[in-house]
């Protein structure tokens, strides 16, 4: 994920990146960092903000990645409806993703300025012509009837949702209690139609488990998966604020691969269980979940390392699930 620019016309009550002073990486480098040797032609890369399209040299960014690396994805809170249309149109992102998180009055308390109406002519304009996925982030400032009307819209236009839930990322400046969780009340408060979309269901029920403290995985995505700020910082992940390095210094090989940052991967990998962030845990979930499929959950934990889904640590991800069902 390249942050490419803090820049930002929204006023998110669950994030206070437009409050920092500006700060935005250069299509120099960007390309730069592109020719690392830990950045493949396989690995996706993430263009977003802030807001991407702000970013003053986005057309030039997004021309280099068409021609370069086409195996990018565009992030965008669609309030420049416009320009996130002509730039998509034009250079082809492998998939957009687009915010919302909620009707239109929820909209408005949660981001602080009235653009729903911007993001569904955005729907509406690319639905056909391009993938796209709605981002919906489950937050103190909305509900689970929000949760349940994004879905509506998702399924009424044909297209994807990802449902993340609020945390406190460190470079985001996040300040509001984390989303709280009350047992049975919040398993049953969980839309019906959640159940229809992909790699969501899950992962909201399993924050439950998680916010309490009986759910322990190990984060072994932070050794496949980076983010890099504008700022040029690369953090550890997206939760904590530990810095491996900064670009404008090193590289990005010197940063990810040396030995120092190997050393501190492998050491949260292990005994961090400090967030609920999808782009990390969603990972760890679906990499235990496919183990589980081939081998008995000892049997796991003899290279794993010992894991549990719920307060029964003998319990696999699909024994508990089975078990909430009931």
């Amino acid at each position: 994920m390249i942050y490419a620019t803090n820049r930002c016309q929204s006023r998110c009550r669950h994030c206070s990146i437009w409050q920092k002073p500006q700060e935005t990486l250069s299509k120099d480098e960007i390309v730069s960092l592109m020719a690392s040797r830990c950045v493949s032609r396989h690995t996706t890369v993430g263009l977003e903000g802030g807001e991407f399209v702000l970013h003053p040299q986005a057309a030039e960014i997004l021309e280099w990645f068409r021609t370069n690396h086409p195996n990018y994805t565009l992030l965008s809170n669609g309030l420049m409806p416009q320009k996130v249309i002509n730039l998509t149109r034009r250079y082809r992102p492998r998939h957009l993703y687009l915010s919302l998180d909620g009707n239109r009055e929820t909209y408005k308390k949660m981001r602080g300025i009235d653009g729903y109406d911007k993001v569904i002519r955005v729907i509406e304009e690319l639905k056909d012509e391009v993938p796209i996925s709605l981002m919906f982030c489950l937050s103190p400032f909305n509900s689970f009837e929000d949760m349940e009307y994004t879905i509506n819209i998702a399924r009424k236009y044909g297209i994807d949702i990802r449902i993340g839930i609020y945390g406190t990322m460190a470079y985001f400046d996040t300040q509001a209690e984390m989303l709280q969780t009350q047992g049975a009340e919040y398993l049953s408060r969980i839309p019906a139609n959640i159940h229809e979309t992909q790699e969501n269901y899950d992962f909201v029920v399993l924050y439950d488990q998680w916010r309490k403290g009986n759910l322990h995985l190990h984060c072994h995505s932070i050794s496949h998966s980076l983010v890099v700020h504008p700022d040029g910082n690369v953090p550890l992940c997206q939760n904590l604020d530990v810095r491996l390095g900064n670009i404008k210094e090193k590289s990005l090989d010197d940063i990810f691969n040396s030995a120092e940052s190997v050393a501190t991967q492998c050491r949260y990998s292990k005994g961090c269980n400090g967030c609920w962030i999808n782009f990390h845990r969603k990972y760890d979930i679906i990499l235990l979940r496919n183990l589980e499929k081939m081998l008995p959950k000892k049997g796991i934990e003899l290279f794993y390392g010992k894991y549990q889904w719920c307060t029964d640590s003998r319990l696999t991800y699909h024994d508990y699930l089975k078990r909430i069902k009931q």
